[in-house]
């Protein structure tokens, strides 16, 4: 079980689509937008892992061209995520708008978050802990999962509120900003690259 907590907490720590947005909502919104964000990328995060859990998500992404639409829309919303954090100028943001993506939001993102189903089906494909029950060993899963991505998506927002209270440069709230990007285009390509030659 703590060899299966080490691998989740790698896992999640790593910057993707839902951690490096909640910063960047943090940082243009503060704590509150954060936290309603937040708690939609929480629901939709348990909602693909029981995708996962149950065999959904890869019965879904088990058609060739069902798939490939996932994976281009996936992709597509993704990359005008990371363009929007990447032009956000010389303050440090998520989005340039009078209001933050919100609960729904958040939700839409983790259905779309190649990282999310990534982590799900890992998850439940490795580390059995308790092989004689199936609902025994998702829930204990669940919870240990979520007793590490609450923290941690937790940090990323305070992350976010406190690069925004720093009154950091102009070139270097506009070096994160690109620097968040890049980060995220490197997991829409990870995730692109196993979707579409993992097989």
């Amino acid at each position: 079980m703590s060899t299966f907590a080490v691998a989740i907490f790698f896992l999640l720590i790593t910057p993707g689509p839902g951690v490096l947005s909640l910063a960047g909502v943090g940082s243009a919104y503060g704590y509150r937008a954060g936290w309603t964000y937040g708690s939609g990328l929480f629901i939709g995060s348990n909602g693909v892992l029981l995708a996962a859990a149950t065999g959904l998500a890869a019965l879904f992404l088990a058609d060739e061209r069902i798939r490939l639409v996932f994976t281009i829309l996936s992709t597509a919303y993704l990359l005008y995520m990371a363009a929007k954090i990447a032009f956000a100028g010389s303050k440090v943001a998520f989005i340039e708008s009078t209001r933050p993506p919100g609960f729904w939001g958040g939700i839409a993102l983790q259905i779309i978050n190649p990282k999310a189903y990534v982590v799900g089906t890992f998850v439940f494909s490795n580390f059995p802990i308790w092989p004689d029950s199936l609902l025994t060993e998702v829930l204990i899963k669940l919870l240990i999962l979520n007793a590490i991505w609450i923290p941690i998506h937790i940090l990323w927002l305070a992350a976010g509120v406190m690069v925004n209270r720093l009154a950091l440069a102009q070139r270097t709230q506009r070096l994160i900003n690109i620097g968040m990007a890049v980060a995220m285009l490197l997991v829409v390509g990870i995730a692109m690259w196993s979707t579409l030659f993992g097989n």
